[in-house]
């Protein structure tokens, strides 16, 4: 088996036939073919894996493979979701110099305007459910719908292609940051390659224009810096993260022992070790505040009192309503039904995060993040734990874990980013949308099955690359 895979013939083999794959998906798969769907993903999940175990492909070899492969869906609409209608209807409102903020797109229709180009098309295009609700994509998101605007103001298409390639600069931008980042932490650089060859990370964020891949770019160039102590660049950069998806904020709580990075046997005396922690305590507060400020700085322009309401009753919206694809609040959510008959997401969908919040203070406070390798598995289960116990996880919420997961030796994300197909079976009927909870539960059976193999200390696999 051995031979096989690391035989040239096999590794072009891959590469052909991966090829054809996100040709054949892309194309002629809609989402609502599950069968079809979950096969050619999972299949092209396992010609990853063993492109990415080939000893033949390299650093270079995986950056260029992985642009061939986004280039192939470089002139198709997204087929796995919808949301690159509001894109673009947000960024040509913002082009024309409309705030998105301030209204919705259903707003607009009742009241008879055609506010941008193609109102019409893609208010039916983006759906009810996107339509009634207000925007909760922050300003640097709204900039790269603008872009696409810009380019393509009167052509849908156009629009498209735009966002695409500033997604695939972003992933490029990635791997060339991850591979600076791996550097330091002297693992293996093929590990990037589980993000950059990841199908889900090529076929939800380069296919279905999820800027979940600027977050991400934003986000390893500020780790870059922060592990270099460079404070205020690495406050920047991670600020910048924060304002294209606001999520990264869960991990700014987990980078404050990184910050108090000596012990006090290192200090001659206790004199100078409190003058050293005043420094770092003074360096931490400087990082968050710099992290603030930009978002301030961004929202800054859109700023009224109906922006503030309406952009928290849209987010809030996530937590008080909407329930997709969940582990632990699935549970609890049973456990409400048998107890008071109803569902009780109102309670449970606010009292999970803060166990999350909870959970993630405790990893902040008593992990040893100090050391960068340890600080980068922490920010990795630090965001594991909110996705467990939140109450919505579509399937590129996963994109911060998985490339964080490169950093580590843990593999787990890999295999979710491969089972979260299976939370597309709730497409299977296109008229009426509907979640099955066994294929849910087969999917964090799988999750947790991993997780659990990779927690044991026994398990010597966990150390290897990647």
């Amino acid at each position: 088996m051995k031979y096989i895979i690391q035989h040239k013939w096999t590794i072009y083999l891959a590469i052909a036939l991966s090829a054809c794959f996100y040709i054949l998906l892309s194309r002629w798969i809609p989402r609502h073919q599950f069968y079809e769907l979950t096969s050619v993903w999972l299949l092209l999940f396992g010609l990853s894996w063993l492109l990415l175990k080939s000893e033949h492909i390299q650093g270079s070899h995986i950056l260029i493979i992985g642009v061939i492969f986004r280039l192939l869906l470089i002139d198709i609409l997204p087929w796995m979701s919808q949301d690159y209608f509001r894109f673009i209807w947000d960024g040509r409102l913002l082009f024309k110099g409309i705030t998105p903020y301030l209204s919705t797109p259903l707003q607009h229709i009742n009241a008879g305007q055609l506010p941008v180009n193609q109102a019409q098309e893609l208010y039916e295009g983006m759906g009810s459910l996107n339509a009634r609700h207000y925007t909760n994509y922050p300003p640097v998101s709204q900039l790269g719908y603008w872009i696409a605007a810009l380019f393509g103001r009167n052509s849908i298409l156009t629009s498209v292609i735009t966002m695409r390639i500033l997604l695939i600069l972003a992933d490029i931008g990635t791997f060339i940051y991850g591979i600076k980042v791996l550097k330091l932490l002297k693992l293996p650089e093929k590990n990037i390659g589980l993000y950059f060859l990841n199908p889900f990370i090529i076929l939800e964020l380069t296919g279905n224009l999820h800027f979940e891949a600027l977050m991400a770019f934003f986000l390893v160039m500020s780790l870059y810096y922060i592990l270099n102590k460079k404070w205020i660049i690495g406050g920047i950069l991670f600020g910048i993260s924060v304002n294209v998806k606001l999520l990264p904020l869960l991990l700014v709580p987990v980078f404050a022992r990184f910050f108090l990075n000596q012990s006090v046997s290192s200090y001659s005396s206790l004199a100078s070790f409190f003058k050293h922690e005043k420094k770092s305590i003074a360096n931490y507060i400087l990082f968050v505040v710099v992290i603030l400020t930009i978002n301030i700085a961004f929202f800054a322009p859109f700023i009224s009192q109906d922006l503030i309401t309406n952009y928290s009753s849209s987010v809030g919206l996530w937590f008080k309503s909407f329930e997709f694809n969940a582990s632990l609040y699935y549970i609890a959510r049973w456990i409400g039904f048998q107890i008071t008959g109803w569902n009780t997401i109102a309670v449970t969908g606010k009292l999970l995060p803060a166990i999350a919040v909870f959970g993630i203070f405790l990893l902040s406070l008593f992990r040893k993040n100090e050391k960068k390798t340890t600080l980068l598995v922490s920010l990795l289960f630090a965001f594991t734990i909110y996705l467990l116990f939140t109450t919505t996880v579509h399937p590129w919420y996963l994109t911060i874990p998985l490339v964080l997961s490169c950093f580590s030796n843990y593999r787990f994300l890999w295999v979710w980013s491969a089972m979260i197909i299976l939370s597309y079976n709730i497409y299977q009927d296109p008229d009426n949308w509907h979640e099955n909870l066994w294929w849910v539960g087969l999917e964090y059976l799988v999750v947790f099955g991993a997780l659990v193999y990779e927690l044991n200390p026994r398990s010597k696999e966990n150390y290897q690359s990647p």
